[in-house]
């Protein structure tokens, strides 16, 4: 006799189907994503690439402060407090938010507008803020796994730094540092999120809830570059009070 459809799935099971949403839904199969990587991207395309982004990258620590405070677990608590230290530094000049910093200025931005975010696209701010609320209102559990797009995100980065290298005069050391210290960072982040979800998932209701946390964390990193194509690439139709670059041609 055949289970049930709505039994719980094993360990690798549920790891499979987690692992499958990135295969089909990660952004970097995104067009605008692609062109990012094929060098397609002229110096206005990517600054606005660059200041978007970094709106995200300030959200980090806002949804991971919001997550720390419902934890009872400490062991969550204690595990979890590194990924807002990662973002932020343990003092000026430190963090991945600096680090993407220095990367707006590499593309010649200038850092205090970026930090200001007053630039950036109103589907930016609304992709980022729904992921705050989702974390905030969630059960975290499904916020935990929401994060787990950081299963995908090392050989992403791998393939990301290779072309930047490859395709556009800023990039170098200096300026690609925050995507170096991912290829460390995230994999560390995965062995506890990942581990967190398959042992508190303990049933089919919540594996399916964690699938569809992760499915909305995509489509948040997904809407993103929708916006960012729509306005900078095709049709080119940039909101008002968005950044216009200097250079579209």
């Amino acid at each position: 006799m055949s289970r049930s459809s709505n039994h719980t799935w094993t360990r690798r099971e549920f790891e499979q189907r987690l692992r499958a949403i990135g295969a089909a839904r990660y952004h970097d199969r995104h067009p605008f994503h692609i062109k990012l990587h094929e060098g397609g991207l002229n110096q206005g395309q990517m600054q606005a690439w660059v200041l978007n982004r970094f709106y995200y990258q300030k959200s980090i620590p806002l949804k991971d402060a919001s997550l720390i405070g419902r934890a009872d677990d400490i062991a969550l608590r204690r595990e979890w407090i590194s990924r807002i230290t990662d973002h932020d530094g343990k003092a000026p000049g430190e963090g991945g938010i600096e680090r993407w910093l220095v990367l707006a200025e590499g593309v010649g931005l200038d850092r205090d507008y970026v930090a200001s975010c007053a630039g950036v696209l109103p589907a930016t701010r609304f992709a980022c803020e729904a992921y705050i609320r989702f974390v905030r209102e969630k059960s975290l559990l499904e916020a935990v796994a929401s994060s787990l797009t950081e299963m995908f995100a090392p050989t992403l980065h791998k393939t990301r730094i290779a072309a930047l290298l490859e395709h556009y005069p800023f990039a170098n050391d200096r300026t690609l540092a925050y995507f170096r210290t991912r290829l460390v960072q995230a994999p560390e982040d995965v062995a506890f999120g990942l581990g967190y979800v398959l042992d508190h998932a303990d049933s089919r209701e919540k594996q399916e809830q964690c699938l569809a946390a992760l499915s909305f964390k995509t489509d948040v990193l997904w809407s993103q570059l929708d916006a960012l194509n729509h306005a900078y690439v095709t049709p080119a139709l940039i909101p008002p009070g968005a950044f216009v670059p200097e250079v579209r041609a």
